[in-house]
């Protein structure tokens, strides 16, 4: 990092100091799990200056917490009420973050967080304002979070944390949005331990009703609940968000079931668009793709190669909804 805004904010800094060249004609360069701790210090500060309340949520908390094994973090991960959205984000771009393109197809693909990134930093942060799984109001949900947290202290600067049970909750949320993968099932597995351990299950029930989590939660929790209670449980149906995150394993699957459930008046636009995709669908898996004429057809050829090799399982998600739909 030779640009001397960024120099003077790592002075400024004493978590950054060692980062800052002694001589300005040598480049130094943060590693990635340097740049996620100093961005949970760096998101902490904006959102102190702007009295906006801050929950970071998995990355490198969860492993110090003992709710994950080890593992690196790529980005930061910071949850804010939906309403202190927009003021975080300006006050992160205020400071060189910048929003990274994404599909503009919000139906197919429901929208939780906004995504930024620096030129001269390593990482990410994701701004989460809400998340896949709860499905009561964002701000009671946000509200229901807050009260489930914890302080802990990630590069010099205290940071607010899920408390154990929520951070389970988050966590198990995380995975069960995709099950049937090996990383996924191996994290569900070391938390359904930990809880048991901990003995942590009621206090994450309550949570997940106050959320709206449960019919989500469902298959992690339905098997540790007492007996008696499970007879007097009342599971609510899964939205159908949920449903189909659950049911679109690849992201052919995901356009085409948003097609099919679609009105009729929006149909031929999301048809037209999933076929001819805008420019953001091809920058939102590579920020440096081609966007000449040229680029574009080799980008609309591989999209179209990615979805003939996913075809099989596209059909396999299809048959699924089929077969949801007729119970």
């Amino acid at each position: 990092m030779q640009n001397p805004a960024m120099q003077d904010q790592a002075m400024q800094n004493p978590a950054m100091r060692s980062q800052a060249p002694e001589n300005p004609s040598d480049e130094t360069q943060l590693s990635i799990p340097e740049g996620v701790l100093l961005g949970h210090a760096l998101v902490q500060r904006v959102a102190d200056s702007l009295g906006i309340r801050a929950l970071f949520i998995k990355g490198p908390a969860s492993v110090v917490q003992g709710l994950r094994l080890p593992k690196m973090s790529v980005d930061v991960d910071v949850f804010v009420p939906p309403a202190d959205l927009e003021p975080l984000l300006a006050g992160l771009r205020a400071r060189g973050w910048r929003g990274r393109p994404v599909d503009p197809d919000s139906r197919t693909f429901p929208k939780h967080s906004v995504t930024i990134d620096h030129p001269e930093w390593p990482c990410c942060i994701d701004v989460h304002f809400r998340f896949p799984g709860m499905e009561l109001d964002p701000a009671d949900c946000f509200e229901v979070m807050w009260a489930h947290t914890e302080a802990l202290e990630l590069a010099g600067q205290e940071v607010r944390v899920p408390s154990k049970a929520l951070g389970i909750l988050i966590l198990a949320l995380h995975a069960l949005r995709s099950p049937h993968l090996p990383a996924c099932q191996q994290e569900l597995d070391f938390l359904a331990g930990l809880t048991e351990r901990e003995q942590l299950t009621a206090t994450i029930l309550e949570i997940s009703a106050a959320t709206g989590s449960l019919a989500a939660m469902r298959p992690f929790l339905e098997e540790r609940i007492p007996p008696e209670m499970g007879t007097e449980m009342e599971w609510p149906q899964p939205s159908t968000e949920w449903r189909n995150r659950l049911l679109s394993k690849e992201p052919g699957s995901a356009r085409i079931i948003a097609i099919a459930q679609a009105p009729l008046r929006d149909k031929p636009k999301m048809l037209f668009r999933a076929i001819f995709p805008a420019r953001e669908v091809h920058l939102s898996r590579n920020i440096y793709a081609d966007m000449s004429l040229r680029g574009r057809l080799g980008q609309h050829r591989a999209r179209w190669a990615r979805f003939l090799r996913s075809l099989p399982k596209t059909v396999k998600d299809l048959s699924q909804l089929r077969r949801v739909r007729s119970r």
